[in-house]
């Protein structure tokens, strides 16, 4: 019991200071990025397409946490009140490729055709890609749904094979056809570890599940601090190394603005819908947080040649998890106005 106590103690102090802990998690991948860079290369398990490296086995960790974490409950009412799931996954859609039709306008007065480009490519890396997987602990630290956090990735990486290559070719991505290896990786990487956690949770029951879930909480921060420091690592030393200033104040400005419009169409649905507290903190993480890890996967392999074209996908990956902080500290302080 002594134990249970200091586990949830601990929990507790690192949820109270996440969003600074993230933002150092992001200087000291600036500063010592080699264990973050070594990660992302260390090659657990090569299957082909679906190559498990350490940030991978850590999505699939949080994946696993929710699942489990998942009450029947939940997952009933979500079956029989799928309208919120639904809108969700349709407004997760369309809210980056409205962004990314007006910011296509907007880039027309920009001095530099070839950055607008770049800036393109790699926003639309971001709107191909379904709900982040990391989206489930944000959720699930700030009280919300865990069962629709987890439907609206699920829900998103299932359809991916159809519309991530849609929304590649409809931007002329170079190699659209890639759309569906990613959409495979997903399903590997994504739903395996949700499947096996719902599993575990069937064959386990509540009162188990109940029992480890003070251990969730603090593992998923943890998880979430680790893939926040790998993903900083690749974005942050090339940045800082060779910084076209001009070109970095388009794409913060730029990838601020489509990371706080998903996260406030989230919210908005929610009002719209009516929807209870944790489904509105599910929806507004869930709508507001890209699968990002597959999304460099993805940049990377196939803007190699155009490295600046990755830095908007970079920098997303970066902005989200301030945005999601900010909006942990955000609900903290509506509970405590309750």
């Amino acid at each position: 019991m002594q134990f249970a106590d200091r586990l949830t103690r601990f929990g507790e102090l690192i949820h109270r200071h996440l969003l600074p802990l993230v933002v150092l998690a992001y200087a000291v991948a600036a500063m010592f990025p080699a264990p973050g860079l070594w990660a992302k290369q260390c090659i657990i398990i090569d299957a082909g397409t679906t190559t498990l490296t350490i940030p991978v086995l850590l999505l699939a960790v949080l994946l696993f946490n929710a699942s489990v974490g998942a009450s029947a409950e939940d997952l009933g009412a979500l079956v029989r009140r799928p309208l919120p799931l639904l809108a969700g996954v349709g407004v997760n859609l369309l809210t980056p490729l409205a962004f990314l039709l007006i910011l296509r306008l907007g880039l027309r007065v920009w001095h530099n055709s070839a950055e607008a480009r770049f800036l393109l490519l790699g926003l639309t890396v971001v709107a191909a890609m379904p709900v982040a997987g990391s989206s489930t602990a944000w959720s699930q630290n700030s009280g919300g749904n865990t069962a629709l956090s987890l439907g609206l990735v699920l829900v998103s990486t299932f359809i991916s094979p159809l519309t991530t290559p849609l929304v590649l070719a409809g931007a002329e991505f170079p190699t659209a056809a890639l759309g569906g290896e990613t959409g495979g990786f997903l399903l590997a990487v994504v739903v395996a570890p949700s499947a096996v956690g719902l599993l575990v949770r069937r064959v386990a029951g509540d009162a188990a599940a109940a029992r480890i879930k003070p251990v969730l909480k603090p593992v998923n921060a943890l998880v979430l601090l680790l893939l926040c420091y790998c993903n900083a690592a690749v974005a942050l030393p090339q940045v800082i190394a060779e910084p076209d200033w001009d070109y970095l104040a388009l794409v913060g400005v730029a990838t601020s603005g489509l990371c706080l419009s998903a996260f406030a169409s989230g919210w908005v649905l929610a009002k719209w819908l009516r929807a209870s507290e944790p489904d509105c903190r599910s929806l507004t993480f869930g709508l507001g947080m890209s699968n990002n890890g597959t999304g460099l996967v993805l940049a990377a392999s196939t803007l190699g040649s155009l490295p600046w074209a990755v830095v908007p996908v970079l920098f997303y990956n970066l902005v989200q998890h301030i945005v999601a902080g900010g909006m942990v500290r955000w609900f903290e302080r509506h509970d405590r106005m309750e």
